[in-house]
């Protein structure tokens, strides 16, 4: 990788993620007291500030990558990550907007090993303290800083309505399910990345950290997916085999439907019922899964996806310190636990 010239050697990934918190927290606090107060404190149960009752708490806010690709983004790209707290802040609200929605339209009834927003305070106020948070995110951005997470979050918007519209089908391609993915996470990943780029005033170098979000956003649903089938309740906060119980069309089973195996074929047999899969059903789902190769096709994927960004990021000469971060953030993706 071609880099400008830096002195310091690159920080261990903790130590990043915990500078990243260091200057986004407090600025994601005193930004939430522009919600609504009914709406801030549903926003501060989700981020884990408060209890159900409201008084304080520290429970897992969520891993915060986010923000911390938007701050050595910028940092990458020449300019000071201070100056990209404001962006890093948006994305961060724009993301859990739509984990609040998603909760909602899943029916998921836990994430970060606590009961999600909806359950506790009912779904219209879920929906609506996302709602919220959207609309503060912008605040938080220039206009071409606005335009360009807008874009990022109709791209979302889009794969959300995909996953939805995936689940009503039984003909849902792999190709399909790729796009659904760069949409519903790639997107804000990329624009995450992007707003980096430009507030380091490197508007030519944005479509390539772009590139570089994108496809390391991708890599990431990909793991996610895995976790959603094989991921350790104990380390997720999701119930064991979550996806499969929601006969979600992720990308392993999607992968494993269109496989044309006998496994892929007895697996559509269990998608197409109903009823709640029983647990030997659900164990039974995971295996067909497997044996019909989604799982090592999503692993492939998420390590080639991670190169791929990988050889995006060199291509715009970055400060080396901050894209030995960046690329250890990437890798992350691929052996995360959670």
């Amino acid at each position: 990788m071609t880099t400008m010239d830096s002195r310091t050697a690159a920080r261990p990934l903790a130590d990043v993620l915990a500078w990243s918190k260091s200057l986004v927290d407090p600025a994601l606090r005193t930004a939430a007291e522009r919600l609504p107060e009914t709406m801030r404190r549903i926003a501060g149960y989700h981020f884990g500030w408060e209890d159900a009752h409201g008084e304080p708490s520290s429970a897992d806010g969520g891993k915060a990558l986010r923000p911390a690709l938007v701050l050595l983004c910028a940092e990458a790209a020449g300019g000071t990550p201070a100056d990209a707290v404001p962006a890093a802040v948006a994305v961060e609200f724009v993301h859990n907007f739509s984990l609040l929605h998603d909760d909602v339209m899943d029916g998921d009834t836990t994430r970060r090993h606590r009961p999600t927003a909806w359950t506790v305070f009912g779904t219209g106020p879920a929906v609506l303290a996302g709602d919220a948070l959207l609309s503060v995110a912008f605040e938080q951005l220039t206009p071409d800083g606005a335009r360009l997470l807008s874009q990022g979050v109709l791209e979302l918007l889009e794969g959300q309505a995909a996953d939805v519209d995936f689940e009503q089908r039984d003909d849902v391609t792999q190709a399909e399910c790729v796009r659904m993915a760069g949409g519903k996470t790639a997107a804000l990943i990329g624009a995450s990345c992007e707003l980096g780029a430009l507030l380091a005033g490197r508007p030519e170098a944005v479509p390539r950290f772009g590139a570089f979000g994108r496809s390391i956003g991708l890599a990431f649903q990909h793991v996610d997916d895995l976790l959603g089938i094989w991921g350790n309740p104990a380390e997720t906060g999701k119930p064991v085999y979550s996806d499969l119980q929601n006969r979600k069309k992720s990308l392993p089973v999607v992968t494993a439907l269109a496989s044309g195996t006998s496994a892929g074929a007895e697996l559509a047999t269990l998608y197409s019922g109903t009823d709640p899969l029983d647990d030997v059903e659900l164990a039974l789902a995971a295996t067909l899964v497997d044996e019909a190769g989604g799982r090592q096709w999503s692993q492939a994927q998420a390590a080639a996806l991670v190169a791929k960004g990988l050889r995006e990021l060199a291509t715009v000469n970055p400060v080396s310190r901050p894209a030995a971060e960046l690329a250890t953030l990437a890798r992350l993706i691929t052996t995360r636990t959670h």
